[in-house]
């Protein structure tokens, strides 16, 4: 596949080579494995078909978000029946808080890697 100099998507993982450069595909398939269970990893089906697995990344991390705002709505009410500290549960807070906002933005970059990956975004 020849190089090219693509404009790729502010949300583009740094770990994944620019869509259409040499060897692009397989720096995807090695980000989007490391976003899912070691388990899913290994299976032929989304070893062989890079589009497959970017599917099976992007249902991870929409849980993974609906856990983390779980976490954050619920921290206030259900933290302190757990007998922690006031300071704990403020610095629990935050982390989730950080954590929404961080696998938000893993959302937009595998959704960005999807859609080249499918021929949908840049280098198709």
């Amino acid at each position: 596949m020849p190089l090219t100099s693509t404009r790729i998507s502010p949300d583009w993982p740094c770990q994944v080579k620019t869509p259409g450069s040499y060897d692009w595909e397989r720096s995807a398939a090695k980000w989007l494995r490391e976003l899912i269970p070691a388990r899913y990893a290994s299976y032929p089906a989304l070893i062989r078909h890079p589009v497959l697995l970017a599917r099976h990344a992007q249902l991870q991390v929409q849980q993974e978000v609906r856990v983390a705002r779980t976490a954050l709505q619920t921290a206030r009410a259900e933290l302190p029946m757990l007998g922690l500290p006031e300071s704990v549960i403020e610095h629990t807070i935050k982390l989730y808080a950080a954590e929404v906002l961080q696998l938000q933005h893993i959302a937009r970059s595998v959704r960005a890697v999807s859609e080249a990956l499918s021929g949908r975004g840049p280098g198709r």
